[in-house]
């Protein structure tokens, strides 16, 4: 005897609903504060692409009451590990930024002050052509 789960329109938006939110909970979230080992991480998404084909197989032997939760805990366990991959550690450079704000001292013998010189010069239209000093 074969079990038939059927499960209405609404019930379906409404799982699709809460996948969709805990896919965009991952990347809109604050990340965590710390950093997850690369381990972690990938014993995380090894689980999710075990879910994944737990799930293949479930609908390969049409058992879809089965296929459908397999396939949302893969998703959710991806979110989870995607979420979990945004944390840093305080030792982490920071991401992205102006990189002009690199506090790199120039050159050891940098002569700011000629620099500051000539780039007044240039800006109000006294320029030495090239090749003469």
């Amino acid at each position: 005897m074969e079990v038939v789960v059927t499960m209405s329109p609404v019930v379906r938006i409404a799982f699709a609903m809460g996948l969709l939110l805990a896919v965009l909970v991952s990347v809109r979230a604050r990340a965590p504060g710390r950093a997850v080992t690369g381990a972690d991480l990938g014993r995380l998404v090894a689980g999710a692409l075990l879910l994944y084909g737990a799930g293949a197989a479930a609908v390969l032997t049409h058992r879809s009451a089965l296929a459908a939760p397999a396939f949302a805990g893969g998703i959710g366990v991806a979110a989870l590990a995607a979420w979990l991959s945004r944390g840093h550690d305080q030792d982490d450079p920071p991401s992205g930024g102006d990189p002009l704000d690199d506090p790199t001292p120039p050159a050891p013998g940098f002569d700011w002050e000629r620099f500051e010189r000539d780039f007044r010069d240039w800006e109000t239209g006294h320029r030495t052509p090239a090749g003469r000093v």
